[in-house]
């Protein structure tokens, strides 16, 4: 099935050798002693990092399962926020440890680091809305299944965005802005 972005977004704060025994046992239901070879640890490790990484999801996952009708009322304040440039709306909808994670692959410049916290993630919209004013339209999109926003630039699509929402703020934004990841998606605006 589907890893959800919240699912994603947990998996990123696990450490290196405790993802990957999650997800070789989680997702790819390799047994221990498999995992054992693949990441030349003890079997023994091995389980307790799954343990661990286990407790860890489900932890996060009580933050982070929204019903859909929220979230979804979340990203459309957020959405006419950033419309509008009105800064101290954007600011106030994102949680105090929201990250902004680009993923430019590569072909679109990007940011190598997330940015950290509501001020410099605002800041970044703020600068786009005053650069672009009338030339950058968000719209309501289902990205990987879930409800995103997609940014268009004088009618073009410039990324795609998906959300982590606790159901109170956004917590973190993914912000994909490979031309060949987003092949799925309308390249010109719809009218």
């Amino acid at each position: 099935g589907e890893l959800s972005v919240a699912f994603m977004y947990v998996l990123e704060r696990l450490g290196p050798e405790e993802r990957a025994a999650f997800l070789l046992r989680q997702v790819f239901d390799y047994d221990y002693p498999e995992i054992a070879a693949q990441l030349g640890k003890t079997e023994a490790s091995c389980r307790q990092m799954v343990h661990r990484a286990s407790e860890r999801v489900q932890q996060a996952r009580t933050r982070f399962e929204v019903p859909q009708a929220v979230h979804h009322q979340l990203l459309q304040r957020f959405m006419k926020a950033a419309q509008s440039g009105d800064r101290h709306a954007i600011e106030a909808l994102l949680s105090e440890d929201a990250q902004l994670i680009g993923d430019g692959g590569g072909i679109v410049p990007s940011f190598p680091k997330p940015l950290v916290g509501p001020f410099r993630i605002t800041n970044l919209y703020w600068a786009v809305f005053r650069r672009l004013g009338a030339q950058v339209v968000y719209r309501m999109a289902l990205i990987n299944g879930e409800p995103g926003l997609l940014r268009y630039v004088g009618g073009r699509i410039e990324s795609a965005q998906a959300f982590v929402t606790d159901g109170e703020r956004i917590v973190a934004i993914y912000a994909v802005r490979n031309p060949d990841k987003l092949a799925g998606i309308p390249a010109m605006l719809p009218l």
